[in-house]
């Protein structure tokens, strides 16, 4: 029992450093949310025509509304993740966000973000994709330069299905229970000085 306590002791003196896990997740989710929402701002037409349009988008009420704050929210969200400001306030938009993209665009697909033909959660739809990934891959072995395309990595179908999005939510659902961090964020520090 002596043994157990004393391991339990160093393991406890590893908390010194739990500031470290909540600054991963935020420096994990910034190039995410700020790739997702520059890009959508730097094409706002499209991404307000792809929201409100019910056949060949998302057919969601108020387009011009939604597209705008889910690209305001990544983009500022991704800001204020870096730097450790209001990150348990922006979570909850961030969050939002991910909840309505699984639910209306990524649902449909499943779970699998990337298509696989076998395990639990493969669909009809994967094994299809990876079909289709066996056919271009014996096309670019015949016809093209297989080795050189490959060099940096396999081809793979994208499923597009919720996976991203749900674990996306979970980091940040850790985020809103757990905050920014300390040491290496604002909200740390604002908190020190003023709210003792």
């Amino acid at each position: 029992m002596y043994l157990l306590i004393r391991l339990q002791e160093l393991l406890d003196k590893t908390r010194a450093f739990d500031f470290l896990a909540p600054l991963a997740l935020r420096l994990y989710l910034v190039p995410i949310f700020w790739m997702a929402g520059t890009r959508k701002l730097g094409d706002m037409d499209s991404i307000i025509a792809w929201f409100g349009n019910p056949d060949w988008g998302l057919g969601l009420p108020f387009p011009e509304v939604l597209a705008w704050a889910a690209a305001l929210t990544e983009a500022g969200g991704a800001i204020l993740l870096l730097i450790g400001f209001a990150v348990r306030w922006v979570s909850i938009p961030l969050m939002v966000t991910m909840v309505v993209a699984a639910v209306t665009v990524h649902l449909p697909n499943g779970w699998l973000a990337i298509a696989e033909a076998t395990g639990p959660f493969a669909t009809e739809r994967t094994i299809g994709a990876v079909e289709r990934l066996e056919k271009a891959k014996e096309i670019l072995q015949q016809y093209g330069n297989y080795e050189w395309l490959t060099e940096n990595g396999n081809f793979v179908v994208l499923n597009n299905g919720i996976e991203f999005a749900a674990t996306y939510f979970i980091m940040l659902l850790v985020l809103f229970f757990y905050g920014a961090g300390r040491y290496v964020s604002m909200d740390y520090w604002i908190r020190k000085a003023f709210m003792r």
